[in-house]
């Protein structure tokens, strides 16, 4: 099982807005020191469908060097079958075999439609774990709980779990050794007390800390003192596009965070005053992301 608190990574752009795989990789590494029991390369967070395959090959080929390499799961973001299982089996070739994969956007189908796409890449794929991607804003599908139990039922050890941004599924989905993850920090604690295995979410890189209190004091019996803050953070990200208001955030730090792919774009002035003006008055900024 895929138990904790994982980020949705961000990835980092040079000036040419081409993937520095340095940075990212860093950038993740650090996520995972300030409380992350992992992360997701090329997630939606990580502008996975805007960044080409070959960039992301290039990144992953960097990955083993990681001292992380053990807790980092790959996001394929890519709408075509080919592409998806060869992401795949360049990344098994280098010992990285956990994927996140939503089904293809832009295309109506069903739950056969949505068996027949995961069938494909096991057949191609066949020692992996994938985690499903319940995302309809982004891919136009919702995934079922009959959907998701034929799957596990066809490809038990294979379909290990479901991060469910969608929300339909956490609240009483229950399958015996499969990971729910909501996608949303406002969901952890609830979904803690209904089983959930813990959360996969975009504002975890800059709510780590907080995340992983909240996840750990639940499993402690501890008073949840960080789970209101956390919540509230995450309140006020929501107001916004959450990749804008990220890399806003994050450029207080590092102006690389600055570049991102067309057609995404930074907050706007207003915006970005706004956010971390209501962020203040909760005494949360980018000092605070740093474990002591």
């Amino acid at each position: 099982m895929i138990n904790g608190i994982y980020a949705a990574s961000l990835s980092l752009l040079n000036e040419n807005l081409e993937l520095d795989y340095k940075k990212t990789i860093l950038h993740a590494e650090q996520l995972i020191d300030n409380g992350c029991h992992g992360v997701v390369f090329f997630g939606s967070t990580g502008q996975s469908q805007l960044i080409s395959l070959g960039e992301k090959i290039q990144l992953i080929n960097h990955l083993p060097g990681s001292k992380f390499k053990e807790k980092f799961i790959i996001g394929t973001g890519l709408n075509s079958l080919s592409d998806t299982i060869n992401l795949m089996k360049i990344s098994k070739t280098l010992n990285f075999n956990k994927f996140l994969i939503m089904p293809p956007a832009y295309y109506k189908y069903d739950d056969e439609d949505v068996i027949n796409f995961y069938s494909k890449l096991i057949e191609e794929v066949n020692e992996c774990k994938i985690i499903l991607y319940n995302f309809e804003k982004l891919s136009g599908y919702k995934f079922s709980k009959d959907c998701i139990k034929k799957l596990v039922d066809k490809f038990p050890n294979k379909i290990v779990g479901v991060k469910d941004s969608s929300y339909n599924l956490y609240e009483d989905l229950q399958i015996e050794n499969f990971s729910i993850l909501p996608g949303s920090e406002s969901k952890l604690l609830k979904g803690l007390e209904l089983g959930c295995s813990g959360i996969i979410t975009a504002t975890t890189n800059v709510t780590s800390l907080l995340a992983r209190q909240v996840y750990d004091n639940f499993f402690n019996k501890s008073p949840q003192d960080s789970n209101k803050k956390l919540c509230d953070v995450r309140a006020v990200f929501d107001k916004y596009n959450l990749i804008s208001g990220l890399h806003s955030f994050m450029s207080e730090k590092d102006a690389i965070y600055k570049n991102v792919l067309p057609p995404l774009k930074l907050l706007s002035e207003i915006d970005k005053k706004e956010m971390l003006s209501s962020l203040k008055k909760l005494d949360f900024n980018i000092t605070n992301l740093k474990a002591a």
